[in-house]
């Protein structure tokens, strides 16, 4: 049984044939074509956490697909109420023919998946959020920015590098995860004390020794933007950690992707975030309007994204 968890799990070629089919469909959708490749399959939405883009894309995806999905918060369902993670995923999964789960812990995601008979897509974790980078790359290959070993209908660069400028969250650690596979160059720059999670860069530094990935950590914003292609950044505090948003703000305060900033970047960079964006904080509304700032086209690609996820997973389940 697979399960989309983390990209760590998955090949540089999976990871790409995963892409690939979201381009396919999505070429489809824009042609005004159905793509029923799950059609009459349920999919089971389980949020821990609240969420616009994940459920909206999830459920028109399965949808347009031909599935169904099925929205189950936390709050109305016996898994909030202290049920044990494996009754919930058992149960759930003998319904049901695929299950996204949005939550707190990696951990809890992974005991899920553990248990269920059906895949598991992560929806988001603390440490995790790859659906969120196969949107990205996707996103990325629209732009002409993507790795020369696959031949899409425009230009590309050798070797791109992006920049990830914040707090080394699960938007870090997944970038982490996607150029150490993909073999692409990635720099972060965060405060001390924010950094990405210590295994996940000991894993990507393993896996950059095989694709040729440059992974750079620094504490300057300049240094990591320097001649990048891409520029991306993230909310400096997450769900759960409302309580800590005033001594953050403080703590960031220097690594505001701001217009100063992208033009250190390469002349065609483009931005990206993964939204909710929260102006003249981590990006100042000039770069989020801006000429370079595909962050629209981004949101949008969750879908089509999301769509090459479930598909890939429902064809290889054997």
């Amino acid at each position: 049984m697979r399960h989309f968890l983390t990209l760590k799990d998955f090949t540089k070629e999976e990871i790409l044939d995963i892409v690939d089919i979201a381009i396919s469909i999505k070429k489809d959708f824009l042609q005004g074509k159905s793509t029923p490749l799950m059609k009459d399959k349920i999919l089971a939405m389980i949020f821990e956490k609240n969420s616009t883009r994940t459920r909206v894309s999830f459920e028109a995806g399965i949808y347009q697909l031909g599935g169904m999905g099925m929205f189950l918060s936390s709050k109305d369902i016996q898994l909030g109420r202290g049920e044990p993670i494996k009754d919930s995923a058992r149960a759930i999964g003998s319904m049901v023919d695929m299950i996204m789960l949005r939550t707190y812990a990696q951990e809890r995601l992974e005991e899920f998946a553990a248990y269920s008979p059906v895949p598991v897509i992560s929806g988001l974790s603390d440490l995790f959020h790859p659906a969120q980078l196969i949107t990205d790359y996707l996103t990325m290959i629209e732009c002409g920015i993507y790795l020369q070993d696959r031949r899409y209908d425009n230009l590309h660069i050798a070797t791109p590098k992006v920049a990830y400028i914040g707090d080394g969250n699960n938007m870090a650690n997944s970038w982490l995860m996607l150029a150490s596979k993909l073999g692409f160059d990635i720099s972060i720059a965060s405060p001390d004390g924010y950094m990405p999670d210590t295994k996940v860069l000991e894993d990507a530094m393993k896996f950059a020794q095989i694709s040729g990935a440059k992974i750079t950590i620094t504490h300057s914003p300049k240094e990591a933007v320097q001649g990048s292609n891409v520029v991306t950044t993230d909310t400096w505090a997450s769900m759960g950690q409302e309580d800590e948003k005033e001594e953050r703000k403080k703590v960031f305060k220097d690594y505001c992707v701001n217009d100063d900033l992208m033009s250190l970047a390469d002349k065609n960079a483009i931005f990206l975030h993964c939204f909710p964006a929260y102006r003249d904080q981590e990006v100042t509304d000039s770069v989020v309007e801006g000429h370079q700032s595909r962050v629209f086209k981004e949101a949008q690609n969750r879908l089509h994204a999301q769509k090459g996820i479930m598909v890939w997973l429902h064809q290889n389940r054997i």
